[in-house]
């Protein structure tokens, strides 16, 4: 096949057009859904996923008697059921904070934890979409996007650093749709205690995504330290840093182990993810957890 200089072109202005982001989301993406097979559940769709031999308290409706014929066993063990792979697309609702502790980035750090948020949020929609889910900006007057060439508009919001102050609120949430937020949930446990409560009451399950950077996880600083905080917080100078280490490390997995236990009760699933680490595998990570429910 040959291509024109003019299509050349046009191709070549295209790509030039879309936003950085939307390039690298799209790559990650790709790779990500090379990993995975669609939605793949059981439901009520046309298409068929697979086989499966009867268990008591089947209905003999689903029975595909002519694949049953084929095992040449006696009934009910020559019986199969025959699965389809469920189709029913939902609303997936998505949230990344843009507060001042997300533009934070250590010197070890492979991006800051809000470019790695819109990073995520942007991929995940591309997988969603992929798979006929609709996804929507956790946002006032946001629209839901039901195609890829909605991702553009996506992007547009992401780059453009817009969020409302604050954990977002559960009105105009789909009942029975999912959400998955992305943050460092470096707050007080109450406010996540009440965000989870207020989803739960719509009702509505999902996914918390807790993205730190390696400094977060590690306290990696010795000697004497001021740390300043990025939003309202007072400062702190810590005359030795590495003689809190370990007690700092056990009052983070302690808030992390909490996060966990809140999302628990209420159906959600929740992960770390460090900004070092290849976005790919969190990526994996949370989309099949999402489609596994």
């Amino acid at each position: 096949m040959t291509h024109s200089p003019a299509g050349t072109l046009a191709a070549e202005a295209l790509g030039a057009r879309l936003p950085p982001l939307l390039v690298a989301a799209s790559r990650v993406a790709s790779t990500v859904a090379q990993g995975v097979h669609g939605r793949r559940r059981v439901g009520q769709g046309d298409s068929f996923w697979q086989f499966r031999r009867f268990v008591p308290g089947d209905p003999l409706s689903r029975i595909d008697w002519r694949q049953s014929a084929k095992s040449g066993r006696e009934a009910p063990d020559g019986w199969f059921i025959r699965e389809t792979e469920w189709e029913a697309a939902q609303t997936v609702c998505l949230w990344r904070d843009a507060s001042a502790s997300m533009r934070w980035r250590s010197r070890a750090a492979a991006a800051e934890k809000r470019d790695r948020a819109n990073l995520l949020l942007l991929s995940l929609a591309s997988l969603l979409l992929r798979s006929g889910e609709r996804v929507i900006m956790m946002q006032p007057d946001a629209r839901p996007v039901t195609n890829r060439s909605g991702l553009e508009r996506l992007a547009a919001v992401l780059d453009s650093g817009v969020a409302a102050d604050g954990l977002p609120g559960s009105a105009g949430l789909p009942r029975h749709g999912t959400a998955v937020l992305f943050s460092d949930f470096l707050m007080p446990l109450n406010d996540i205690q009440a965000l989870i409560a207020g989803f739960a009451a719509v009702p509505v399950t999902g996914y918390l995504l807790q993205i730190l950077d390696p400094a977060e996880t590690e306290l990696p600083y010795s000697g004497r330290v001021r740390f300043r905080g990025l939003e309202s917080e007072r400062e702190a100078m810590i005359p030795r840093v590495e003689s809190v280490r370990s007690a700092y490390a056990q009052r983070l997995k302690a808030h992390q182990d909490s996060i966990a236990a809140i999302c628990s009760a209420a159906g959600f699933g929740f992960g770390v993810h460090r900004t070092d680490h290849p976005p790919e595998t969190a990526l994996l990570t949370l989309y099949q957890a999402l489609t596994a429910r």
